[in-house]
Formats: structure tokens, sequence, C-alpha cells
């Protein structure tokens, strides 16, 4: 069995990629920078990137690495190209990079040069494979539509738009496929559920798993981030989560990606699936 550093490994796919790695019989390094006890069978290790002191024990000796930006930030490009270049250094086979959907369209995003930098670092020493999901599910349970909907109002500016929510742990399993398994280096995998929900219709599904009512609360953009920028989000940041909201209140975040058929060969888990799955958290 192989060695594998997850970045992100007390987040929303880190620690589920963490999870599945384990229970296939893999080491796990989980890397934060505040790393924690930890899962069973996985090894939490120290892992900064302001600090690079802390990625060459992170790297030692793993097989494969998945790289999570850094989240609330627009700065990591060259972080990111660094670290790729570390890990082939270190001799590393196989780095999966978790992206978005949609960064090589619509407003600029940093995540498309993160995706160069990182391909341009590995070069031909190391099989990369990026991942670019859709909008998580677990936004509703464990991101910034929460509070919200704890008060019966999921608060999104997107107008009519339709979102296809992608299950956290699909993202984890194309993850973990392309860490383990053969056939998936050089690819880049679109993720999405099987099917768009608009911001009305996701409130609907929500509802009665939260056990109370849920309404989509429509805001012009503009107003969204300053909200958001006056609780504490990084102003450059809610700008960001702005624009990719305007890409949805146009439409174009409908299309459906069929990167977890390619990758594992069955559908991806449905939004109602989910919530049903998650009702425990959904009415905490």
């Amino acid at each position: 069995m192989a060695t594998y550093l997850v970045l992100g490994g007390t987040g929303k796919t880190g620690r589920r990629l963490a999870r599945q790695l384990s229970s296939a019989g893999h080491s796990v390094r989980a890397g934060a920078r505040t790393p924690g006890s930890g899962a069973p069978g996985v090894e939490p290790v120290r892992f900064d990137w302001d600090d690079d002191a802390t990625w060459g024990p992170a790297l030692t000796g793993a097989d494969g690495a998945y790289l999570v930006p850094p989240a609330l930030r627009t700065d990591h490009p060259p972080l990111l190209g660094r670290l790729a270049a570390q890990a082939a250094d270190a001799g590393l086979g196989r780095l999966v990079l978790l992206s978005a959907r949609g960064v090589d369209q619509g407003p600029a995003n940093p995540l498309i040069e993160v995706e160069r930098a990182v391909t341009a670092a590995a070069g031909d020493r190391l099989a990369v494979t990026v991942v670019r999901p859709s909008w998580f599910a677990q936004n509703a349970t464990e991101s910034f539509f929460r509070p919200g909907i704890e008060q019966g109002a999921l608060v999104a500016p997107t107008g009519d738009g339709a979102v296809p929510w992608i299950d956290a742990e699909d993202i984890a399993a194309v993850a973990a496929a392309a860490l383990t398994g053969d056939g998936h280096a050089g690819r880049v995998y679109e993720l999405s559920g099987p099917r768009a929900l608009t911001l009305t219709e996701t409130a609907a599904v929500l509802a009665p798993y939260a056990g109370r009512a849920v309404r989509h609360v429509d805001l012009p953009v503009e107003q969204w981030v300053e909200d958001a920028a006056g609780n504490g989000l990084p102003r450059e940041y809610a700008q960001l989560l702005g624009g990719l909201f305007e890409v949805i209140r146009a439409g174009h975040e409908a299309a459906l990606s069929d990167g977890v058929q390619q990758a594992l060969g069955r559908a991806p888990t449905s939004y109602e699936e989910w919530a049903a799955r998650e009702a425990g958290r959904l009415a905490a």
C-alpha cells in the first residue's frame, strides 16, 4: 500500500479523501495548519502555506498528494507551483489538484493560474490530475449558507440560475481514484451532480430535512459582497464569490458534467440523496 499526503486534511474534501484512502488500507497524512488529533488511521501533520519549512517533512516518503489551494486567498498560484516542484524533487509520483468548474470561463479566477503553475512545475516528473467540481452540496451544512439556513433563509444573489450541486464524497472518491489507479494522468475531470436546481428548488429540498421552512433570499450581488465583507470575509475573496454568483445568475453554471461517471463508472449522488443522508446535520 502507498502513502499519501492530503492537504486541507480537515476540510470538506480533504477529510473525506483521507478517510476513503485510509479505509482502503493506505497510509495517510492529513496536512493542515492546525492538524488536530486526526481521524482513526490518519496521521495529522502540520502544513502551513506561509511556512515552507513545513512542506518538506509532509512530502518526504509520500507517493502522491492531494493539493487544495489555501482558502480565503487569491494569491496562491506561485505557492502551488513551488509546492509541485518540491513534490517532484521529493520523488512523489502523482498529484491531484482541487480546482473548480468554469475557471477557464467567465470572470478571472486565480485557480486557472494555479492549474497552469502546477502543471508547469510538474513537467514530466509528476502525473497530475485536475478535479474541477461545481458548487459543493456541503455548502448548506459546513459553509457560508449554513447560518442563513438555520434562520430559514438560503441567501444567494443568483436569481433563477441553477446549480448541479456535487457531493464532496463524490469529489473525494474521484481524487482517490486518480491517486491510486491508472488512466487518470493528465485528465481534467469536471464534476457535477445529476440535476441542476435553482436556489428556490434547493431550498425546497432542504426544508423537510432542516425541520423548518427555508426560502431563497435573492439580493443584488453587490449587496451580498458588502454583507459578506462586513461579516469578516476578506473583501477580495467576497468579490471573487460575487463573480461566481453572477455566473449562476446568468445561467452558465446549470450545465451538467460527467466527470464522476468518467472517473468512477457510476452516476454522481443527487442533491436529494445527499440531503436525506445529511438530515441530522441539516436539523442541528
